[in-house]
C-alpha cells in the first residue's frame, strides 16, 4: 500500500509505546501525559476526596480506648448511637442506619456497608423496620451545598457564594406554638402563668408528636445528623445532637453550633440534648394541646426538642438557648441574652437590647475583639460564647452600614428567604418580597477581629440598649446596682410608628431579661444571679438611649450613631467615671453634665425639648407604662432576703 511504502513499518511490526507513569518517571513533567490508577469512572472520582486526617490530640480518659479502635468499630459505635436517638417510644428499637449517601440500588447499598448498620431485635415489624435509613453525619459545607442545590427547591447559590435558601410557610418563630412538658420536676422550676413564654404540654402528648417526628424521619431514604457543641467554656459545654431532613437546616446548624474536631467526634458518645427536626411535617391539629399545624415541643427531663410544622431555622438555635437558661443556672452560671466584647486591655462589656436598638452594631467595634453577638454565659471563669456563629438580620443591608456582616456573607453561609437577581445571582437587601426577617447564618470566624476561642474575663461594664421612641430618656446615664436590676427586669425599648402594621404612635415594648421569649426560670432569678455577678466582679451599669431625643418619633430626631458611638467609647475608656453627674426627676438618672464629641444640649432631654409642658406630660405617660409592666414581678422575692426586691422596686420612677 502506498501509506506503508511511505510510512515505514507495518502496524504489526510497531513497537508498542510505553506508558508514562508520572509517579516514578524522573524529570518528566507531570503534566506531559500519564496514567491514573484507577480502573473505572467510579474509582477515578474516589481518588478526588480524601478522608480528614486528625490534627488534634484526644484528651480525656477515653482517650486511649478510642485511639486502639478500628475505624469501622468507631463507626459502628457512632452508627449505634444515632439508632438510639431515633428509636421509636412505641417499638423501642432503633432503625437500621447505614452511613453516606443512597447509590444505586437498596440491595446495593445494602451490601456495602452491611457491616455498619445495628443488628436489632425487631419486635413490631413495619415498613420502617424492614428499610435502611442512610445517615448523612456532620457533612463538610461543600457536601452540604451539594445537597441543597441538588435536593432543595429553592436553593440557590449567590454572587457571593454564599447559599440562599427558602424556609417555606414560615418565615419567622412561632412563639404561640412552642410547648414545654409540665411534669413533677419542671412545675415546680420553671416560670409559668401570667407573662411566662412557657406554654405547658403533657408528657404523653409530648411522646405523641415525638413517635410523629421520628417516624416521618424514619419513613425518608436519608436524614442528616449533626454532634456539635454549646459554649465555649469547655468545663461548661453541652453535647447537642440535631436530626434534620434538609440540607439547609444541617448547614444553619453547623454555622450555629461550636464545630468539633475530627477527635471530639470520635469521642461524641451520648448527646446530652437531641433536636429532632420533621418540620416539613405537619403536627395533628386534632392532639391535645395542639392549636395549629405546628409545635415546638421540650421535653427537658427527657432532653428533647421536636419540631413539626415549621422550617424556619431559628427555631432549633432559640430552642437550645431555652435549654441554656435552664442548664447554666443549675450550675451557677448566668445565661444571657446579650452581645459581649473585650478591649485590647481585656476589659469586657456585655450589650443587653431587643430588636432595633443597636446591640449588634454596638458590640461589633473594629477596635474591639467580637466575643459573640447573641448568646452567653457568665460563670465564675469570666464570659463565654454559647454559639459558634452569627445569625444576623439582613433587611436593607449595606456594605456601608454593616462592612463585617456585609464580607461574611460568602461560601458556607446560609441567607434565609432573600431576594436575588435571576441572572446575576446579586441579592437585593431591600426586598421584602418574601419576608422582612430576612437573616444570615455564618460562622463566627467570618468575623475579622473575632476572639477564638469565644471567652473572657468578667465583665467591667453592662450595658442596657433602649430605642426610647417617646424620646425623654437621656442618651446615657450611669446606673446604680438597684437601678440596673430594675431595667434589666423590665427589658424596654417602644415600636416605632410605620415598623409594625396598625402603629400610629410610639408603643412601649417590654421584654423581661432582654429575651422573655427564651426563659425559662422566672426573672428575677436571673437578675438575683446578674446583681450577684455585677457586685462580686465590680462591674457598672449603664443605660444608653439609641432612641429620640428633642421630641417623640415623628416630631423629634434620632439620635446619632457616631453619637452613640462616642458615648459607649467613653464607657470603654472609663473616661465617664470621672465625669460630674446630675440627676433626673421622675425616673432618677444620674446624667454626665458633658461628654467630648457629644452635643451637651441633647444630654439632658428636657433641654432638647422645645414644649417643655409635652415633654413633661410624655415622660409620666412613660414612667406610668414601666411601674405598670413592673407589677407582674413585685410579688417576688429576689435573693436570700427580700432587701434586694425592695431596693429593686424603689430604683424605678417616682411621680
Amino acid at each position: 500500500m502506498a501509506g506503508n511504502e511511505t510510512g515505514g513499518a507495518s502496524p504489526a511490526s510497531r513497537t508498542p509505546l510505553k506508558s508514562i507513569l508520572t509517579e516514578k518517571a524522573k524529570g518528566i513533567p507531570h503534566d506531559v501525559d500519564g496514567t491514573v490508577k484507577a480502573q473505572t469512572l467510579d474509582e477515578l472520582h474516589s481518588l478526588q476526596r480524601k478522608r480528614s486526617a486528625p490534627t488534634t490530640p484526644l484528651q480525656g480518659t477515653n482517650a486511649t480506648a478510642f485511639a486502639n479502635l478500628s475505624e469501622d468499630e468507631r463507626q459502628r459505635l457512632q452508627l449505634q448511637s444515632i439508632s438510639a436517638s431515633l428509636a421509636s417510644g412505641t417499638r423501642g428499637t432503633g432503625p437500621k442506619v447505614v452511613r453516606g449517601e443512597p447509590q444505586g440500588g437498596k440491595s446495593q447499598a445494602v451490601a456495602h456497608v452491611s457491616h455498619h448498620h445495628l443488628e436489632a431485635p425487631v419486635i413490631s415489624v413495619s415498613d420502617s423496620a424492614l428499610k435502611f435509613t442512610h445517615v448523612l453525619y456532620n457533612l463538610a459545607p461543600g457536601e452540604l451545598y451539594e445537597q441543597a442545590l441538588k435536593y432543595e427547591k429553592g436553593s440557590f447559590l449567590t454572587s457571593t457564594g454564599a447559599l440562599a435558601t427558602l424556609s417555606g410557610a414560615k418565615t419567622g418563630r412561632s412563639p404561640r406554638d412552642k410547648r414545654v412538658v409540665i411534669d413533677e420536676i419542671t412545675q415546680d422550676e420553671l416560670w409559668w402563668g401570667k407573662g411566662s413564654p412557657n406554654i405547658e404540654m403533657d408528657e404523653h402528648t409530648f411522646m405523641v408528636n415525638r413517635e410523629r417526628a421520628v417516624d416521618y424521619l424514619n419513613s425518608l431514604e436519608k436524614v442528616f445528623v449533626n454532634d456539635q457543641f454549646l459554649n465555649w467554656d469547655p468545663k461548661n459545654r453541652i453535647k447537642v445532637r440535631i436530626v434534620s431532613c434538609r440540607a439547609y437546616h444541617s448547614l444553619f446548624m453547623h454555622n450555629m453550633c461550636i464545630r468539633p474536631t475530627i477527635e471530639e467526634l470520635e469521642n461524641f458518645g451520648t448527646p446530652d440534648f437531641t433536636i429532632y427536626n420533621a418540620g416539613q411535617f405537619p403536627c395533628n391539629r386534632y392532639t391535645h394541646y395542639m392549636t395549629s399545624s405546628t409545635s415546638i415541643d421540650i421535653n427537658l427531663t427527657r432532653k428533647e426538642m421536636v419540631i413539626l410544622g415549621t422550617q424556619y431555622a431559628g427555631e432549633m438555635k432559640k430552642g437550645l438557648f431555652s435549654l441554656m437558661h435552664y442548664l447554666m443556672p443549675k450550675r451557677q452560671i448566668l445565661s444571657l441574652h446579650s452581645g459581649c466584647n473585650m478591649g485590647k486591655d481585656g476589659d469586657v462589656a456585655l450589650f443587653f437590647g431587643l430588636s432595633g436598638t443597636g446591640k449588634t452594631t454596638l458590640s461589633t467595634d473594629h477596635n474591639r475583639f467580637l466575643i459573640g453577638d447573641d448568646e452567653h454565659c457568665w460563670s465564675d471563669e469570666g464570659v463565654s460564647n454559647i454559639e459558634g456563629g452569627c445569625y444576623a438580620k439582613c433587611i436593607d443591608l449595606s456594605k456601608e452600614k454593616e462592612v463585617d456582616i456585609w464580607n461574611a456573607i460568602k461560601f458556607g453561609t446560609v441567607l434565609e428567604n432573600v431576594v436575588f437577581d435571576e441572572h446575576t445571582r446579586e441579592v437585593d437587601y431591600t426586598d421584602k418580597s418574601v419576608t422582612e426577617n430576612t437573616r444570615a447564618a455564618y460562622q463566627i470566624e467570618f468575623i475579622p477581629n473575632v476572639k477564638i476561642p469565644c471567652v473572657g474575663p468578667h465583665p467591667k461594664n453592662v450595658i442596657l440598649l433602649a430605642c426610647d421612641a417617646f424620646g425623654v430618656l437621656p442618651p446615657v446615664s450611669k446606673l446604680s446596682l438597684a437601678q440596673t436590676m430594675y431595667h434589666f427586669i423590665s427589658g424596654y425599648t417602644a415600636l416605632v410608628a410605620g415598623t409594625v402594621d396598625g402603629i400610629k404612635e410610639p408603643t412601649a415594648t417590654f421584654s423581661a431579661c432582654f429575651g422573655a421569649a427564651f426563659l425559662m426560670l422566672h426573672p428575677t432569678k436571673y437578675a438575683a444571679m446578674l446583681a450577684e455577678k455585677m457586685q462580686k466582679h465590680g462591674a457598672t451599669g449603664w443605660l444608653v438611649n439609641t432612641g429620640w431625643s428633642g421630641g417623640s418619633a415623628g416630631s423629634g430626631n434620632r439620635i446619632k450613631l457616631p453619637y452613640t458611638r462616642k458615648i459607649i467609647d467613653s464607657i470603654h475608656s472609663g473616661t465617664l467615671w470621672n465625669a460630674t453627674y446630675v440627676k433626673t426627676e421622675v425616673f432618677g438618672l444620674e446624667i454626665p453634665n458633658e461628654i467630648e464629641g457629644v452635643p451637651t444640649e441633647i444630654l439632658r432631654p428636657e433641654n432638647a425639648w422645645a414644649d417643655k409642658e409635652a415633654y413633661k406630660n410624655t415622660l409620666l405617660k412613660l414612667a406610668g407604662l414601666f411601674k405598670s409592666n413592673f407589677e407582674t414581678f413585685t410579688e417576688y422575692k429576689i435573693g436570700e432576703d427580700n432587701k434586694l426586691t425592695e431596693e429593686i422596686r424603689a430604683a424605678g420612677p417616682t411621680f
